[in-house]
C-alpha cells in the first residue's frame, strides 16, 4: 500500500492560509495599509472599485524595496520585522508574520511597483495565483504601489460568500478608521468608484477624530491622560449624554495597534456607571503604551487580541483614569459647593464703605380716588379719622345693584356650560361604549364586561406602527410629510454606506431623501406618522436600531427597518393622551394582526377579572 500523507503544494497551502488572514476585502486593505505604515510612509492613498472586489490599490511614499525584497515579500514567512523568536516580545511594527502578501497573491491578481529613494529605477512584479507572470525594471515614484485585482478570482465559493458592495464598504471603512485614528500624523485619502470618501491631513488626535466622525464631535470629547510605571494612557472619551444605543465608536489601541478586549471595555463602562441609561455605549478612543515584553500579540490571526502579564492593574488604571477625567471636567454631578464656582463670577465684590443703602421716596399728597377736578388732600389727612366727602362717589350704592343684576346671567351661563360638558361626556362614552383612563402616563385602563384591562401605550403604538410600516414596505405606499425647510444630515462613513444600502426601502416608508455630497444627505420629507420628529435624530436612531437588531436578532432587512422605525416613532412612556387619542389608539391596536404581543415578545394587554378582584379584597 502506498503512502497517503503528502506535502501540499505552496499554492494550495497559501490558499488555505488566506482563509484565516484574508477573509474579505477589508482584511486585504488592513494588511496593505499597515505595511505602508511600517515602511515609514507619511502619505497613504487607498483606491477602491466595487468595494474592493475589483480593485484595491494602496500607494505610499515609504522606503520602497529593492529587486530582491520585492520578489521575496511574496514568499511565505518572509518578513523584515523579526529575525528570531525573542523578537516577538519586542514588536513595535504592525506586521511581523510574513503571511499577508503570500496569502493575497494566492487568491488575487497582484501588481507591485516599488522603488527606493537611492535607486534610479524601480521594480514591477505581476503575480496571479502565486505564479509570477512578469518581473522587470520600471520607472515609478519613490515608495510602493500595490494593486489587488479580482479578489478570490480563483476561489468562486469564497467570492460567492461576499456580501453586497455597501456591506463590504462598511467593513473597509471600519478598518480604515482604525488605522487612521492610530496614526493621526499620516496623511490619508480614500477613493471609492472615483469619489473621494475621506481626505485626512496630518493633524492632532482630536482633529483626526473630528475629521473621521464629524464636526459635531468637537463638543463631545473629554480628554484622558495618565502616566504610570505599568502603562501610559491617553485619548478621549465621549460625554455621557451623547452615548449611543449601539456599539461601533469604541476604540482601544495598544502600542498603536487596534485591539478588541471585553475586559478593558468593562473597565471603561464601569467608570461611566450611573451616568449612562441602560443599553447605552459611550464613545472612547484610548491609547495604551506598554512595554512589548509584557504583552503577547501573537494569539490571533488578525492580531486583534492581546494577552497581558498584569491585567488587573491595567483594568484599575483605565477605570480610575476615565472616572477622574469625567469628574475633572465636571461631567459627573457633585454636591461639593466649593467646586460650583459659576455663581461667584456673577457677583462683583465691593468694599463695605462703598455699599449704599437703598432709599424710598413717596408723595404724601397722592390720592388714587380723587378726580382731576377735586381739591388736594389735606397734608394732615392721616391724622384725620374720616375720608373727605369729595373722594366718595355719589352713586356708590348702585355698585351692589349692578353686581346683583350681572351675577344671575353669569351663573346661568356657567351652569349651562357645565351641563353641556356632562352631556358631551355622556355622548362620547355612549358612542364608544368604553370608559378609558390613563395611569401615570404609561398605561390605558379600559372597563370591560368581565372586569378591566390595562394597555401599555408605548408597546401598543409600537405594534401599530410596526405593522403599518411593514405594509408600506410591501406595497411601497408610504406617505411623506414634506418639511418646510430641507435639512442636511451628515453621517459618519459607515452609517452613510448603510443608509445608501437601505435607501430604496427608506423611501418606501415615506422618507424623501437624496444624496448630497460627501457623507451627507438632504431630508426633504419624513413619514407622515412621525411629523414632529427631528430629522437628524430620527435618521441616527433609525440606523442605530437597525444595527442593534441586526447584531442581536438577525432579522430580515425590511422587518428590521420597520421594527427600528416603529420603536423610534412610537409614543413614549409619560406622554399625556386625550380621551380621543386613547380611543383611536385602542381601535388601531385591535385592528392589528397581533394586538396582544409587543415587538419584544412581551404582553401589551393584561386583563383583570371581577373574580380576581373579589378574591383579593375578600382575603
Amino acid at each position: 500500500m502506498s503512502d497517503i500523507i503528502q506535502l501540499l503544494p505552496d499554492s494550495v497551502a497559501n490558499q488555505i492560509a488566506a482563509g484565516e488572514v484574508v477573509q474579505r476585502p477589508a482584511s486585504a486593505v488592513k494588511e496593505l495599509v499597515e505595511n505602508a505604515i511600517d515602511a515609514g510612509a507619511d502619505k497613504i492613498q487607498l483606491i477602491l472599485k466595487d468595494a474592493g472586489k475589483s480593485l484595491i490599490q494602496v500607494i505610499d511614499n515609504g522606503c520602497g524595496m529593492s529587486l530582491t525584497d520585492a520578489r521575496m515579500c511574496f514568499e511565505r514567512h518572509a518578513t523584515s520585522k523579526i529575525r528570531k523568536a525573542e523578537d516577538l516580545f519586542a514588536i513595535r511594527t504592525m506586521g511581523f508574520r510574513g503571511e499577508a502578501m503570500a496569502s493575497i497573491a494566492a487568491i488575487a491578481q497582484v501588481e507591485l511597483k516599488t522603488r527606493r529613494v537611492e535607486d534610479e529605477l524601480g521594480t514591477e512584479i505581476e503575480i496571479e495565483g502565486s505564479q509570477v507572470t512578469k518581473q522587470e525594471a520600471c520607472q515609478c515614484n519613490a515608495g510602493t504601489s500595490i494593486c489587488i485585482k479580482n479578489l478570490f478570482y480563483n476561489i468562486p465559493a469564497r467570492r460567492n460568500f461576499l456580501k453586497g458592495n455597501p456591506v463590504e464598504m462598511r467593513h473597509i471603512i471600519d478598518e480604515f478608521q482604525r488605522v487612521a485614528l492610530a496614526n493621526p500624523q499620516i496623511f490619508f485619502t480614500l477613493h471609492h468608484d472615483g469619489q473621494e470618501v475621506y481626505h485626512l491631513p496630518a493633524a492632532s488626535l482630536k482633529q483626526r477624530i473630528i475629521h473621521l466622525l464629524g464636526n459635531q464631535y468637537n463638543q463631545r470629547l473629554v480628554p484622558v491622560e495618565e502616566e504610570t510605571t505599568i502603562i501610559n494612557l491617553k485619548g478621549y472619551v465621549g460625554k455621557p449624554e451623547f452615548a449611543r444605543k449601539t456599539r461601533g465608536e469604541q476604540f482601544f489601541f495598544v502600542n498603536n495597534r487596534f485591539i478588541k478586549d471585553g475586559y478593558l471595555n468593562h473597565a471603561v463602562m464601569t467608570a461611566f456607571e450611573e451616568l449612562l441609561p441602560d443599553e447605552s455605549y459611550p464613545l472612547y478612543v484610548l491609547f495604551i503604551d506598554i512595554d512589548p515584553s509584557k504583552i503577547d500579540i501573537n494569539v490571533h490571526p488578525t492580531k486583534t487580541e492581546i494577552k497581558y502579564q498584569d491585567e488587573k492593574s491595567i483594568y484599575a488604571i483605565i477605570r480610575s483614569a476615565v472616572k477622574r477625567s469625567l469628574g475633572k471636567y465636571n461631567i459627573t454631578p457633585t454636591i461639593d459647593f466649593d467646586q460650583e464656582n459659576s455663581i461667584e463670577h456673577l457677583i462683583t465684590p465691593k468694599a463695605f464703605e462703598d455699599i449704599v443703602a437703598p432709599s424710598i421716596k413717596f408723595n404724601p399728597d397722592f390720592n388714587p380716588f380723587a378726580n382731576e377736578g377735586t381739591t388736594k388732600r389735606d397734608p394732615n389727612f392721616r391724622n384725620h379719622g374720616d375720608y373727605q366727602k369729595s373722594s366718595i362717589p355719589s352713586n356708590w350704592d348702585t355698585l351692589y345693584q349692578i353686581s346683583q343684576r350681572d351675577t344671575t346671567p353669569q351663573q346661568h351661563q356657567m351652569d349651562t356650560g357645565e351641563q353641556k360638558v356632562e352631556i358631551n361626556d355622556e355622548q362620547i362614552s355612549k358612542s364608544s361604549e368604553r370608559q378609558l383612563f390613563q395611569i401615570h402616563g404609561r398605561y390605558i385602563l379600559s372597563q370591560i364586561k368581565s372586569g378591566f384591562m390595562m394597555i401599555s401605550q408605548q408597546a401598543a403604538h409600537e405594534r401599530i406602527l410596526y405593522e403599518k410600516f411593514l405594509q408600506q414596505l410591501e406595497n411601497h405606499s408610504g406617505v411623506s410629510q414634506q418639511t418646510l425647510f430641507p435639512q442636511s444630515v451628515t453621517l459618519n462613513g459607515a452609517d452613510y454606506e448603510m443608509l445608501r444600502e437601505l435607501l430604496p426601502d427608506v423611501r418606501a416608508l415615506g422618507f424623501d431623501i437624496r444624496e448630497f455630497g460627501k457623507n451627507t444627505v438632504v431630508v426633504e420629507g419624513i413619514p407622515a406618522e412621525l411629523h414632529n420628529a427631528n430629522e437628524h435624530e430620527l435618521l441616527e436612531h433609525l440606523l442605530e436600531g437597525f444595527k442593534n437588531n441586526l447584531a442581536i436578532l438577525k432579522l430580515d432587512k425590511r422587518d428590521n427597518l420597520a421594527r427600528s422605525l416603529a420603536r423610534n416613532g412610537a409614543i413614549k412612556a409619560g406622554a399625556k393622551l386625550s380621551l380621543e387619542e386613547m380611543n383611536i389608539l385602542v381601535d388601531q391596536l385591535f385592528a392589528c394582526q397581533m394586538p396582544n404581543i409587543s415587538l419584544g415578545g412581551k404582553p401589551i394587554i393584561i386583563t383583570f377579572t371581577l373574580a380576581e378582584l373579589l378574591e383579593r379584597f375578600e382575603k
